[in-house]
């Protein structure tokens, strides 16, 4: 059973990818959002029905300020791998969440996370945040993604699939993998907040069905009604595309998860969990091909501009 109420939602994130997907479904089913953004007024993106609250994740009076009247959470935290700067954005978010009463606080932790530690910071700094927010009494659900389907729908991957049929990526091409849609890991967050009994619980969210490569290459080609193959790309050579768009040390961060998927030391990270988290959110991420035949291909057709490497995280 899920609540019809409508929420009033502090949203962290909602200026990146994956939160702006949550704050706008938020949005659509009426609930009242708000975010917190370090950007001017101009520099904003389009969140239409949001209100912004200027402040930073850093300063504690500033995350209270966002979460003062609201009665819910949603938290995705930016690609920041340093793990006592994590720590202290889940402690401001906490006590912020405790000061304002908050019913439910969804933690969206960016990626799947290994049962036992790692050496790679994307998993560890994601397991501090989750850590944290815990032992603060927040309470809490956990919902964890696997990879983005709209990863490959970029400047770097959008031309050579739609002029090449060819899709590259940095994951090995028999690793099993769940691709999921920004807008069904919103549609999981949402049944996150709304769903009755779920504070304490964790879920590992994902797509339909565990694709390898070139099965998600096959779905594409059946989206895109052409032959697609897929391109296992090298970790490292991911890695050096991303620096160029965001720094070395943020893209070593999300390069990390592609180096340890290179490993094969835990080939089924990313791969669904056989139905478990739809069936008790009760959402159904749409089949890849759906996703797929939904997005304007064309834009990255003909004469395209001089591409770089694929390097979309």
């Amino acid at each position: 059973m899920s609540s019809q109420i409508p929420m009033r939602v502090a949203v962290v994130g909602a200026t990146g990818f994956q939160g702006g997907a949550i704050a706008r479904l938020l949005v659509e089913r009426h609930h009242r959002v708000r975010t917190l953004t370090r950007r001017p007024s101009g520099d904003r993106p389009p969140l239409p029905g949001a209100l912004f609250v200027a402040g930073d994740l850093a300063r504690p009076a500033d995350v209270r300020r966002l979460f003062e009247g609201t009665t819910h959470g949603v938290v995705t935290l930016p690609l920041v791998y340093e793990p006592e700067r994590i720590r202290a954005y889940a402690r401001n978010v906490a006590f912020a969440a405790l000061a304002a009463g908050t019913v439910r606080l969804v933690l969206n932790a960016n990626t799947r996370v290994p049962q036992g530690p790692t050496s790679v910071a994307a998993f560890e700094t994601r397991r501090i945040a989750e850590e944290e927010l815990r032992s603060a009494g927040v309470p809490l659900v956990v919902v964890r993604p696997p990879v983005y389907l709209d990863n490959l729908f970029s400047p770097w991957n959008g031309p050579a699939l739609v002029d090449e049929g060819v899709l590259a990526y940095p994951l090995p091409a028999s690793t099993p993998t769940a691709w999921l849609s920004h807008r069904d890991l919103a549609e999981a967050v949402h049944a996150a907040l709304t769903v009755e009994g779920l504070e304490g619980r964790s879920f590992d969210i994902g797509g339909a069905r565990s694709l390898t490569g070139d099965e998600l290459a096959a779905a594409f080609g059946r989206g895109l009604g052409r032959a697609v193959r897929y391109l296992q790309l090298a970790p490292e050579v991911f890695e050096r595309g991303l620096a160029q768009l965001l720094g070395p040390e943020t893209a070593a961060g999300v390069a990390g998860i592609y180096h340890y998927m290179a490993t094969g030391a835990d080939p089924l990270l990313l791969a669904g969990d056989d139905g478990v988290s739809a069936d008790v959110l009760g959402v159904r991420a749409a089949p890849v091909e759906e996703w797929v035949t939904r997005q304007p291909w064309q834009m990255w057709s003909g004469d395209a501009e001089e591409q770089s490497p694929s390097t979309q995280g």
